[in-house]
């Protein structure tokens, strides 16, 4: 994942808003502690929580039952009402099924693997999500931007 030295435990200003154990959120990338800062200052936002759901799928790349924990599920209210999304935040290059090359070296197997693993957790999180009337989506570095996170 991108931003490896961005990890560390975050501490919400409004602990009240956090929907779990809020002395043990941890972000594991600078878009997911712009993200968390966005959330927890934002007053639209009721509530939030990170990795506190659990969504089962089946990996097709090995056949067996996993447990997928989506990086954030937030309450948002706005002049329609109340909204409850939960989000994947992933760099685009890895929304986007791999190139290969002349060869298909180790490097584009693994990513095909985790391409294929993505897809099959992000389905599973889709219809989960559609049976509870939540939206699901996968945010990218782009789709943060546009939202007016300021990226750190």
């Amino acid at each position: 994942m991108a931003d490896r030295c961005y990890q560390g435990k975050y501490s919400p200003k409004n602990f009240n808003k956090y929907d779990g154990d809020f002395t043990n959120i941890y972000y594991r990338s600078s878009w997911e502690l712009a993200v968390f800062n966005w959330l927890d200052k934002n007053d639209s936002v009721i509530s939030w929580s990170s990795e506190e759901l659990i969504v089962p799928y089946v990996c097709p790349t090995d056949g067996k039952p996993h447990r997928y924990f989506p990086d954030v599920k937030f309450v948002l209210k706005d002049k329609l009402g109340v909204t409850v999304y939960l989000i994947e935040i992933k760099p685009k290059k890895y929304t986007v099924p791999p190139k290969a090359g002349k060869r298909k070296s180790r490097r584009y197997i693994e990513e095909s693997l985790n391409y294929v693993k993505n897809q099959a957790k992000w389905k599973a999180a889709n219809e989960f999500s559609m049976q509870r009337n939540i939206i699901f989506m996968v945010w990218t570095e782009d789709t943060i931007r546009s939202l007016g996170i300021k990226i750190l």
